[in-house]
């Protein structure tokens, strides 16, 4: 199975090229006032934790991240407190008196101060030890920042705080590291947080800890006091398997300096918050893997049931993308997904590392979460970020301290004081120094010509002093003047160069407007034809389903006549042949009953020839008895020695009766309860498959069906019907029998009396022998009658009784 990612990373990485490539651009982002959001998915012991933490010796992202942040920040960061966070997810600013009461007052508190960087922790000092001293590039020099860092971990869809600090209540009952009630514990579980959204629709965790950090090393070590407060457990997996998702989230606030580069500006406007979370999943896992039970398999069930609505979500915005629609995103559904929602729907950037672990056992698993991150980076949604304009001159802050350092060097120049700690001297002071010290004036006696010529001498050297001090001064003067000339005439030479640099720009940004209005129009131009042109597909696309089920329907139309006409072609041939077949039996049967209606006329013009020859011959005096019924049933009747009606016709064979239908081939359906009727003629079919049961092998082979059906009539007689079928075959692949026609033979037994003939002389037996009885069953030992059947074809009875 082949799956394609944006980076892929071997066993042998180390964690400043996994640094460089997936986090680095988001700590940039941070601090260019943009949001990120960086996740570690994958199965339980593949490594998310130590992806993210790192391990003694080699940092992961999270100190790497910290590591970043404040080597960019660190001159320009804001003393403690002058970033306030409220309640509501915003930022206030104070002034420098209000931080410093917050910082005196927090100091008189007796609640645990935020921890210093003074003394590391030697647990983790290895961890943040970091020697590559990665910076973010162009940081805005202007600005001033703050960091604040929160954890929280989410817990059988529950937020917790790690870093809440949990008073000892003596009243409250006591809770073990199992989360069930104890008597000798020492913790009390602390109260699960609510998601509130602020007035920017932002998503927050309300009452959440957030603390003020200065170093790498304050920061990291707010992580690792929460991180042993993270709920972990031995299972049959992982010894230390994370039954919790852990959010370690840094919040970055800054704001621009004043126009003299000294303080914070006191605008919230001005403000800039933005927020990087690092998301440690925990792992998806198997409860028949992990052998869970209990509180185990309560925390799994929560875990699978978060990941499952993470990648609902995933599909959902892709599916949203794809198809242009707007389906709702169930982010409601599991705190980890409702937390950053913002982020899902375009406010900063979202990456994710996938951990997977060559296990064999792991293999399916992996799979899932491979088919999933493969997915998941196809969703592409971004929100544009605008930010406050501040209208300040840039580069204040080092103008001012340049101005600050020429100041002191100057005074320190002409013997000012060199810092501000000293303190000022008045200008007389100053003055009076470079003066030459005045001598003693005390005139002791009248004759002293010392004291002043000396006083004189000293009064000249001071009014010298003070000319000199007069024409460096005018001197001094004149060169400020000329200075601020310079300076006056170097501004209006860069307010004009400004000017024309302004001038050009708002030119160029004209002609840009302009191009962009251009643009847009074209765009717009474009998306209307483009519109345009999916209508226009839409429809004809349209036409060619419609053509296609049109043609569809024809061709079935036609494939349906098709079949209609050979099968009336086939029935139009039947009923020809039989029509031909029954007028040719007609035929025969016209003819045979003609020449036996002129033999039995032949026949009985004999008989009454002999009969008259009898009476002719025949004495008078003996009268003709009839003999008794005694005699008739105990003598044996006697045939008479006339010829039969046809001396030379052949003797009757029994015959087949042949089907109508002889030259096709037909499947005989006899049921195992059909009787044989002894009738002169039978029905046949020859080449016929006989089967006792239909059969779809049988009927694949024959185009024509005979089904055979016996039933008992009302007098008492079988009665037997051959229903017959076309066999065609169905659009599935089978066959299918329609039913033509019904044939009917019926078996009779004859019931008419015998008739009697003329009377015959007792004298002659012989005679009387020839002579006495006549009758239609003496004459034919068989006899045929036949009569018109129904529209079906023609009906016949046989009846049959040997003398």
């Amino acid at each position: 199975v082949q799956y394609s990612f944006k980076e892929v990373f071997g066993t042998l990485v180390v964690q400043k090229e996994l640094f460089d490539v997936v986090a680095k651009p988001l700590v940039e982002d941070l601090i260019h006032g943009k949001n990120g959001l960086l996740f570690t998915y994958g199965v339980t012991g593949s490594g998310k934790t130590h992806t993210m933490t790192g391990s003694p010796g080699d940092g992961g992202l999270l100190p790497r991240c910290l590591d970043m942040i404040f080597n960019s920040i660190e001159p320009f960061q804001a003393k403690r407190f002058v970033f306030k966070l409220d309640d509501k997810n915003g930022v206030d600013v104070q002034c420098e008196v209000e931080a410093l009461l917050e910082r005196q007052k927090r100091d008189v508190m007796p609640v645990p101060k935020t921890p210093s960087g003074t003394q590391i922790d030697p647990e983790f000092a290895d961890m943040i030890n970091v020697q590559e001293h990665c910076k973010a590039e162009e940081v805005d020099e202007d600005n001033v920042y703050a960091v604040f860092v929160s954890y929280i971990e989410i817990y059988n869809n529950y937020i917790y705080d790690l870093l809440e600090e949990a008073p000892f209540d003596p009243i409250k009952p006591k809770w073990n590291n199992c989360n069930t009630p104890g008597r000798n514990g020492d913790f009390i579980p602390p109260q699960s947080k609510i998601l509130r959204e602020d007035q920017n629709h932002n998503m927050y965790v309300a009452g959440c800890t957030e603390v003020e950090v200065k170093s790498t090393e304050e920061a990291f070590e707010v992580f690792w006091r929460g991180q042993k407060k993270r709920r972990i457990a031995n299972t049959q997996l992982n010894r230390e398997s994370s039954r919790s998702h852990g959010v370690f989230i840094i919040k970055l606030a800054q704001a621009p300096l004043d126009a003299d580069g000294d303080n914070v500006l006191q605008e919230k406007e001005q403000i800039t918050l933005s927020q990087l979370s690092l998301v440690d999943l925990a792992g998806s896992e198997r409860t028949s893997r992990t052998k869970a039970e209990g509180s185990r398999l309560r925390e799994a069930g929560n875990i699978n049931q978060s990941l499952m609505t993470l990648r609902t979500c995933i599909e959902v915005l892709r599916e949203n993308q794809l198809y242009g629609i707007n389906k709702m995103v169930p982010y409601r559904d599991s705190k980890l997904t409702h937390l950053f929602k913002n982020y899902f729907d375009g406010e900063g950037k979202v990456r994710m590392i996938v951990c997977v672990n060559p296990k064999a056992e792991d293999y399916e698993e992996s799979l899932q979460v491979m088919r999933f991150a493969e997915m998941t980076q196809e969703v592409e949604v971004a929100r544009p970020v605008d930010r406050p304009l501040c209208g300040l001159t840039p580069g204040r802050r080092f103008r001012n301290q340049a101005f600050r350092e020429e100041l002191s060097r100057k005074l320190e120049m002409r013997g000012g004081p060199i810092n501000a700690e000293r303190e000022e001297q008045s200008l007389s002071e100053m003055f009076l120094q470079n003066f030459p010290p005045l001598p003693l004036c005390e005139l002791l006696d009248v004759n002293d010509d010392e004291a002043l010529p000396k006083l004189i001498e000293v009064l000249e050297k001071r009014h010298k002093a003070r000319q000199m001090l007069s024409q460096e001064v005018a001197k001094t003067v004149l060169a400020l003047k000329t200075a601020l000339q310079e300076f006056d005439s170097s501004v209006l030479s860069k307010e004009n160069y400004m000017q024309e640099k302004l001038s050009e720009k708002e030119k160029m940004l004209a002609g840009q407007k302009m191009e962009l209005e251009r643009r847009e129009k074209k765009i717009k131009t474009l998306e209307y034809k483009i519109e345009i042109l999916e209508k226009t597909a839409t429809i004809y696309e349209e036409d060619k389903r419609n053509l296609q089920q049109e043609l569809e329907s024809q061709s079935q139309k036609l494939q349906r006549q098709a079949s209609d006409k050979r099968r009336l072609e086939a029935r139009l041939q039947g009923m020809v042949a039989e029509t031909t077949m029954k007028w040719e039996k007609e035929c025969e049967r016209r003819v045979a009953a003609k020449q036996l209606e002129m033999q039995n006329k032949l026949w009985v013009k004999d008989e009454k020839l002999k009969q008259l020859k009898a009476i002719v011959t025949e004495p008078k005096n003996e009268k003709p008895e009839r003999p008794s019924r005694e005699r008739d049933r105990v003598k044996p009747i006697q045939r008479s020695v006339s010829p039969p009606p046809v001396p030379n016709a052949p003797p009757v064979r029994l015959r087949h009766r042949r089907s109508r239908s002889a030259g096709e081939r037909w499947v005989d359906h006899k049921p195992p309860s059909n009787l044989p009727t002894e009738t002169v003629m039978q029905p046949h079919v020859p080449h016929a498959i006989t089967v006792a049961a239909a059969s779809e092998k049988a009927l694949a082979k024959c185009d024509k069906y005979m089904l055979t059906h016996q039933e008992l009539a009302s007098d008492g007689e079988i009665e037997t019907k051959l229903i017959k079928g076309d066999v065609f075959k169905t659009r599935g692949g089978g066959q299918a029998v329609q039913f033509t026609e019904i044939e009917t033979l019926k078996q009779e037994s004859p019931t008419g009396r015998k008739r009697k003939s003329s009377p015959s002389k007792p004298d002659s037996p012989g005679d009387a022998a020839d002579s006495e009885w006549t009758d239609v069953e003496t004459r034919c030992s068989v006899a045929v009658e036949m009569r018109a059947g129904s529209a079906l074809g023609p009906g016949y009875q046989h009846h049959a009784q040997p003398k």
